[in-house]
């Protein structure tokens, strides 16, 4: 917690898989007033998923401390749990989310197609985080739904996840998330040692996420000035490496990465002249 504060983490989320990580998420919320618990029922502990089940989680999910509901969803590359109850534990903490009107948290893993098809049917008007994002090939689809919320995890920053950092920036800044995963998937500056809440410094300032959000100010900014009629977009080409930074500008090392270029908007001064047209449009210079 220390090395968190240090690093200037203020808000942490710790979540709980099963009844007794729920109740210890709890105990540390109360704890540490920066610290707040999602309760849930992570589909890898979801065997044999009953009402008594539900009901200790709405009785924790009642918590002031408790801000979301899950981690919840589907994971089919284990199979820990048998699938119908994986889906039943699912559709009832959806459920629960919308009786307490908290968002949910979504574990996915190898059951991309069932997991959307739920949440489409069930979902509606529930707040929905897609925990450490990685349905890069089903961004679109997920960015159709305006209550859905996308967070990366460490890694996004591997030198593999070149498709997850694509992905990224198709994401408007306002629905965009960081995490940890904590003890897992530390991102690369730290990769090989256990992840903690310090470290998810390392992925929001990687160069992609910089990228995202220095593309969000310079929209806002064209939409205020364009607002005044006195700028138009110009656009700019940027490069990002496969492992998240920036494309060297030396052509004799610009060939070593695979790069993906990225387009984004950076205002442009535009002059008018004269009165406005019939349609009340200003004429440029």
């Amino acid at each position: 917690m220390a090395a968190a504060v240090d690093a200037g983490v203020t808000r942490i989320v710790t979540v709980g898989t099963d009844g007794a990580s729920c109740r210890a998420a709890l105990a540390t919320a109360e704890d540490f007033p920066q610290v707040y618990a999602a309760i849930g029922r992570h589909p890898n502990s979801a065997t044999g998923f009953d009402d008594a089940d539900l009901a200790e989680l709405e009785a924790l999910a009642a918590h002031e401390r408790c801000v979301a509901i899950g981690e919840t969803g589907l994971d089919y590359y284990r199979d820990h749990a048998p699938r119908e109850d994986q889906k039943r534990a699912f559709l009832a903490q959806i459920e629960l989310a919308r009786r307490v009107g908290k968002p949910l948290v979504i574990h996915t893993r190898a059951a991309d197609d069932d997991t959307l098809a739920l949440l489409d049917e069930h979902a509606g008007g529930v707040a929905v985080i897609l925990h450490c994002f990685s349905m890069a090939a089903r961004v679109e689809e997920c960015l159709a739904h305006d209550g859905w919320w996308f967070s990366f995890a460490g890694n996004a920053t591997y030198p593999s996840a070149g498709d997850l950092r694509t992905a990224a920036l198709r994401i408007p800044a306002g629905r965009l998330l960081v995490e940890t995963d904590a003890p897992y998937l530390s991102p690369q500056p730290m990769r090989g040692r256990p992840n903690q809440p310090a470290h998810v410094v390392a992925t929001a300032q990687a160069d992609f996420m910089r990228m995202i959000t220095g593309q969000h100010a310079l929209e806002h900014l064209h939409r205020k000035q364009c607002a005044e009629r006195e700028v138009v977009k110009a656009p700019v080409m940027r490069e990002l490496t496969n492992d998240g930074t920036a494309v060297p500008n030396n052509p004799e090392l610009r060939g070593r990465w695979n790069s993906v270029q990225i387009v984004y908007a950076e205002p442009q001064r535009t002059e008018f002249a004269g009165e406005p047209d019939q349609r009340g449009n200003k004429i440029r210079k």
